[in-house]
């Protein structure tokens, strides 16, 4: 999907330059043809043939600079703006890469999900991709509170109240449109990263405050966002909430990591997720299969190699081949 983007943002671009030529040279004509009809006029006909050549040079010219301006109202724009967002050296994707690896993996990996996913039911895998590699930019803010970034380190929730780990957590949804729209990525983009969790529970820390049977409202256990109002954004929370729960599986094959990926629809719809965002039965049965099989491919089984086995592991994987 990504090529198709960059075909149009290329097919686009080169009819708008191939118009403007055709207005100008058009201008040329209309100017030689009023010459041609004045005839033995010589000194009256060279004004509007000039005029001509100097309007059509004028109308490239402007092509050319005002390109940039027009692309940003076009469909094409829109694409060449995505995929300039897909580079790694992006401020807010590099930042993300350096001081927040596990969530930077995590976005990488769910953004190809979607893309999968989305192309399967004829959403914009672009949009879907981009929306999913910017979701979790809020976590920004307090990386080493996200356990994908906790390597090596102290969980900081242990220390806290459940309320106030809960409180932390749904933040990141705040932080990462109050980041957007700073960073001035465009709307749909901030749209997903606002509705990737919708009005989620957080399932986690409610479950620990209600322990032993305490009552305990839901309401700061809740995300404040809303849920998704379009295919891509509802692609992005279920592929977010999946990528996550089967990373959580100590050993799991195809059956189990299908089974994880229906839980997490499951609850989603059973919670009122999925309502507004346009997704059918159909829809969601086919990003349950492109998910199913994508996460499955990563949790493929190795070749266990020799302690003194020298090499990388291409070397193994070619002692495999017929």
């Amino acid at each position: 999907m990504a090529s198709d983007a960059g075909r149009r943002v290329v097919l686009g671009s080169f009819a708008l330059i191939a118009l403007c030529f055709a207005v100008g040279a058009a201008l040329v004509v209309v100017a030689a043809a009023i010459a041609e009809s004045r005839g033995s006029l010589a000194g009256d006909a060279v004004g509007p043939l000039e005029l001509g050549i100097a309007g059509g040079a004028v109308t490239i010219a402007l092509a050319f600079l005002l390109l940039p301006l027009l692309a940003r109202f076009t469909r094409p724009g829109d694409d060449l703006r995505l995929l300039e967002l897909c580079d790694p050296g992006q401020p807010l994707l590099r930042d993300l890469m350096e001081r927040a690896g596990g969530t930077y993996n995590h976005s990488i990996m769910t953004g190809a999900l979607v893309e999968a996913a989305a192309r399967s039911i004829g959403a914009n895998a672009l949009l879907a991709r981009v929306g999913a590699y910017y979701h979790d930019i809020g976590k920004l803010e307090r990386p080493q509170f996200f356990v994908e970034n906790q390597s090596g380190i102290r969980n900081p929730h242990d220390a806290a109240a459940p309320a106030q780990s809960a409180f932390i957590i749904t933040a990141h949804v705040r932080d990462g449109v109050a980041r957007a729209e700073k960073a001035g990525l465009p709307r749909a983009v901030i749209e997903i990263i606002a509705q990737h969790h919708g009005t989620s529970l957080v399932t986690y820390f409610y479950r620990k405050a209600s322990a032993g049977g305490v009552a305990v409202d839901e309401g700061p256990f809740r995300y404040e966002g809303e849920p998704p109002s379009s295919r891509e954004a509802a692609l992005v929370m279920l592929a977010d909430a999946a990528e996550a729960s089967v990373r959580g599986l100590a050993d799991a094959g195809p059956v189990q990591i299908e089974a994880a990926i229906r839980r997490v629809v499951a609850t989603k719809s059973a919670d009122g997720q999925l309502v507004a965002s346009g997704m059918s039965d159909e829809d969601i049965e086919a990003a349950v299969v492109a998910y199913a099989k994508m996460l499955a491919g990563l949790r493929h089984a190795r070749v266990e190699y020799p302690d003194d086995a020298e090499g990388d592991a291409d070397a193994g994987h070619s002692q495999l081949q017929p």
